[in-house]
């Protein structure tokens, strides 16, 4: 849901907007101009540079011409004129070769610098006799005065070279042309020299031709193109132009220390703005969002199940919510401020006074021994009373309230009803005993059948020796042979009676077994107690038992009556499946006991029947399920809930017996060496 922002709020995003955007213009324009002079200054400067060495050039080239009219004056005396020369190239680095030459201009004699390699061979210099015939023309043209060649490039045997001038001057006598003196000059050294250490770390110089190529080139560093300067050098027959390259590039954004601390003000002013137009829209949403979050907390206590309750130090309600005063059906006017809720049932008022001075009795010494934290949370259960009087117990979890300072105001509780979950409870363990309960009685009422097919055979045994004993005392009461006919008769009888007994006895063994207590006692004794009635079973179905139990026996701690149920209900399982399909000579039923760890013996129940099918196996232990029209479906559920009961785990696999199928059963049980209960 969106919100319309009061008239008064735009204003002030306006009018903070507005000083914003005029610090934004202000300081834009105070770095745009500070960088324009400072731009202007550095071209300047380049200027400057230009002018400076274009001077000094044509004063070198100047001195270099007044050098060549020496040794124009001293050209009769050839051997002098050649220690001149060498001398006026030592003095001079820039002049590379001196020559001499007749009017015809005919090499006479050549003098090169001491400090390089000779610039020309002869054969080589003649292919730059042409520029050079030309300034000697222009030389004679001018009455004598030096002139210039163009500038040519001289390539040197190492792959490099460089570019050089001749300068021409002509001995003329009567307007007759005696003489010719040729110097070579090199640009790059006149450059070089013409150069202060400063100018050669702040700036790249170079001689460029018409088209902008370079001819040469001075300076240490090379110049990035941003502030350039270009001056024209003339001289007698030649014009170079001189390129002044800055190392410099724009201006960056603080060029100055007034432009930094103009700059650094700006920045400060719009931060401060900044940050007062941040703290007014964090209050003004912090504001927001309490509200938000109360509403919000609002809306989560009322709609929880479990009640709230809020109380100070001396146990006056400050706070309950909606589920709370469901709970105990009163209304939040009716509690808070009552130090006695009215929810306490009176028989324990003084008892809930009591525990409320112990737990503040608790935290007080806790903080007078420095130790002020208390524990988060503490659960215990107690009893409310509705507003009708009914009684009904609560589960109460309760931790310190503190102030904004840490210290504990007061108590907050969670208070939940319990009373339908501890009827929920009665009524599982009510409804687990009935399980139980029918699950015994249904495995009496399977036995009640071998019952009467066991008993029949010596009851009737019974009635035909009676009826017999009868009707010999009838026909015979005084014949000697009657009398002993009689007394073998009579013990049949006792015999026969004595076997119904001990059939009766055996079920009235395993149905009327004393109340359920854990006891330790030897695995056999549990296999031995399950044999007769498991015979008795498996004698109608002609199946063979065969028992495997180690000596010593091991023992285990276990419910009696109990496991003797899981055995027998194994067996009877067992027996079950081979009844089908096994044949008679391969009807073998094996009880088996063993160590299977040093914690735990295992029992197992092996037949020879067609096996479990996947599909079966998987359903084998839920309740309900059975796979007998006949059948409940919760012998094997109540068997794996026994045996996980005493903490152990039941299993089942199918086997391979000798070619034929079969199934075992396998659980586990806690083994014992004393008295003492499992190890």
């Amino acid at each position: 849901m969106s919100a319309i922002t009061p008239a008064p709020h735009r204003r002030r995003i306006w009018l903070w907007a507005l000083l914003v955007l005029l610090l934004l213009v202000a300081q834009s324009l105070l770095v745009l101009m500070t960088q324009r002079y400072e731009g202007s200054n550095r071209q300047q400067q380049a200027h400057a540079q230009s002018a400076e060495v274009a001077a000094r050039v044509r004063q070198l080239a100047n001195r270099d011409v007044q050098a060549m009219q020496g040794l124009l004056w001293n050209a009769r005396d050839e051997r002098r004129w050649s220690d001149d020369a060498a001398e006026q190239l030592r003095r001079f680095p820039p002049l590379l070769r001196v020559e001499r030459r007749d009017a015809e201009s005919r090499l006479l004699a050549a003098v090169s610098s001491p400090y390089r390699a000779p610039i020309f061979r002869d054969e080589q210099r003649r292919q730059f006799q042409a520029d050079t015939d030309l300034a000697c023309a222009a030389a004679v043209h001018r009455q004598g005065s030096p002139q210039y060649s163009r500038s040519f490039f001289v390539p040197r045997g190492d792959g490099e070279g460089g570019e050089v001038v001749d300068i021409c001057q002509a001995s003329i006598e009567g307007g007759v042309v005696k003489a010719y003196l040729v110097a070579t000059l090199s640009l790059s050294a006149l450059l070089d020299e013409a150069l202060t250490p400063e100018q050669a770390h702040g700036y790249e110089f170079s001689f460029v031709d018409g088209d902008g190529s370079r001819l040469a080139r001075a300076g240490l560093v090379r110049g990035i193109g941003v502030y350039r300067s270009e001056r024209l050098i003339e001289l007698p027959g030649l014009s170079l132009m001189l390129r002044v390259d800055s190392t410099k590039g724009p201006p960056g954004f603080i060029p100055t220390l007034s432009t930094a601390l103009v700059m650094g003000l700006s920045l400060a002013l719009l931060v401060v703005v900044a940050l007062l137009a941040r703290d007014g829209r964090r209050r003004a949403l912090a504001e927001r969002r309490l509200a938000q979050a109360l509403a919000f907390r609002q809306a989560m206590e009322n709609s929880l199940t479990a009640g709230l309750r809020a109380r100070d130090m001396e146990g006056n309600i400050t706070y309950v919510n909606k589920a709370f005063c469901a709970i105990v059906g009163r209304e939040s006017q009716d509690l808070l401020g009552q130090r006695t809720p009215p929810y306490w049932p009176p028989e324990f008022v003084e008892s809930y006074r009591n525990r409320l001075r112990d737990r503040n009795a608790l935290v007080a010494a806790q903080e007078r021994s420095g130790n002020g934290e208390t524990e988060s949370w503490k659960s215990f259960e107690t009893v409310f009373m509705r507003a009708s009087g009914e009684r009904f117990p609560v589960v109460i979890y309760e931790a310190p309230l503190r102030d904004i300072d840490g210290r504990q105001s007061g108590w907050m509780s969670a208070v939940l009803d319990i009373s339908e979950q501890q009827r929920m409870e009665e009524f599982t363990r009510a409804q687990a005993d009935r399980l139980q309960a029918s699950a015994r009685l249904a495995a009496v009422g399977e036995m009640a059948s071998l019952i009467s097919h066991e008993v029949n055979q010596p009851l009737g045994a019974i009635a035909s020796y009676a009826a017999a004993a009868r009707n010999l005392l009838t026909e015979h009461p005084d014949d000697a042979q009657t009398r002993e006919m009689l007394v073998r008769t009579s013990e049949r009888i006792a015999e026969q009676a004595e076997r119904a007994g001990r059939v009766i006895k055996s079920v009235h063994d395993f149905v009327r077994r004393r109340e359920r207590a854990h006891e330790i006692l030897p695995a056999s004794e549990l296999i031995e107690a399950v044999l007769p009635l498991v015979r008795m079973q498996a004698k109608k179905g002609g199946i063979r038992i065969a028992v495997e139990v180690p000596e010593p026996s091991p023992c285990v701690y276990c419910d009696r009556t109990l496991v003797e149920q899981v055995l027998l209900n194994l067996a009877r399982n067992a027996i079950q499946a081979m009844e089908g399909s096994t044949p008679k000579d391969a009807r073998l039923l094996t009880l088996g006991v063993s160590l299977a760890t040093s914690r735990w013996v295992a029992f197992t129940v092996r037949d020879h029947g067609p096996g479990i099918p996947p599909e079966v196996g998987r359903k084998l232990f839920t309740p309900f399920f059975t796979t007998r029209a006949e059948g409940m479906g919760l012998g094997l559920s109540l068997c794996r809930t026994v045996v996980e009961q005493h903490g152990g785990a039941m299993d089942f696999r199918n086997l391979e017996i000798a070619g034929s199928s079969g199934c075992e059963f396998r659980f586990t049980l806690p083994a014992t060496t004393g008295a003492k209960g499992p190890m």
